[in-house]
């Protein structure tokens, strides 16, 4: 799978305007990985607005679980164009149902007030911090069958949790995690599919960080965990080829549910976007 490139993933086939088909990437999860759907979904918006405009936010419902072992359609309706903002929903499809949900909105980029209340936290060189997949690599045989054959799908991003072999400990610790993330091969200038690329990365172990508040490590068998809802804000441009310090926290678990929050900067301590996610997280009796 060395060929295997991030960037493809977002080449939709287009069926008819409006309408798009992704191929899809089995990462060895019980599910669908929700960062391809983020990403495509962006993609696919994209295709439908004028060239002038940027996504600025999104928000979308996983509403069932997705087949890795077959595309996914995306149907966008175009909900409104004005003169300086356009509105798109994603509608993505699987077997003839909805598995996901997305409104996105897109801004033509001008000048205005502005202002960063957030410091990047203080992280190693990434350089100096080793590889997540390393770790999987060192621990290939303790990897259940189907994360064996996925790990080529995981290497198109390069992704360095700062103290790495910890969270997979079943330690109890404030739910609060720090990656530095970027594309393994170089990505083009454009701004969409750096944007893409970024909305799929931001699903990688963000849900998880809330089981370091209860000692429990995401390969615990006792779990079940699906995403419910995720949101994005991208503030400023970036290159996604380039490195980004994925700063995590989760303020609440509860009723089954827990949420999270990230920031995302570059390397200088811009603040490029921001995300939350909401997840089951349910403990079944053994």
């Amino acid at each position: 799978m060395s060929d295997v490139r991030l960037a493809h993933l977002f080449d939709l086939e287009s069926l008819e305007l409006g309408l798009y088909r992704g191929d899809s990437w089995d990462l060895g999860f019980r599910a669908l990985y929700g960062g391809q759907v983020l990403g495509q979904s962006v993609m696919a918006a994209y295709k439908t607005v004028p060239e002038d405009r940027v996504i600025h936010s999104f928000h979308s419902y996983f509403l069932l679980p997705g087949d890795a072992s077959k595309p996914v359609l995306y149907d966008v309706e175009n909900v409104r164009d004005g003169r300086s903002f356009s509105t798109r929903r994603v509608k993505a499809i699987q077997n003839g149902r909805n598995i996901f949900y997305m409104t996105a909105s897109f801004q033509i980029p001008e000048e205005g007030l502005s202002h960063q209340f957030a410091n990047m936290p203080q992280a190693p060189d990434p350089k100096t911090v080793s590889q997540d997949i390393r770790y999987y690599d060192d621990n290939f045989e303790k990897l259940p069958g189907r994360m064996k054959q996925a790990l080529g799908y995981h290497r198109p991003v390069d992704i360095r949790t700062i103290g790495c072999a910890h969270t997979f400990d079943a330690v109890k610790r404030d739910p609060r995690r720090t990656i530095w993330l970027k594309g393994r091969d170089p990505i083009d200038d454009g701004i969409a599919v750096n944007q893409a690329c970024l909305a799929y990365a931001s699903d990688y172990h963000f849900l998880s960080t809330a089981l370091q508040a209860h000692g429990l490590a995401a390969q615990d068998k006792s779990l079940r965990m699906a995403t419910i809802d995720h949101a994005m804000w991208f503030h400023q441009p970036f290159k996604f080829d380039d490195w980004l310090l994925y700063e995590m926290e989760s303020p609440f678990s509860g009723n089954s549910r827990a949420m999270v929050q990230g920031k995302i900067y570059n390397k200088e301590g811009v603040l490029v976007a921001s995300s939350i996610q909401e997840g089951l997280v349910r403990q079944i009796k053994q």
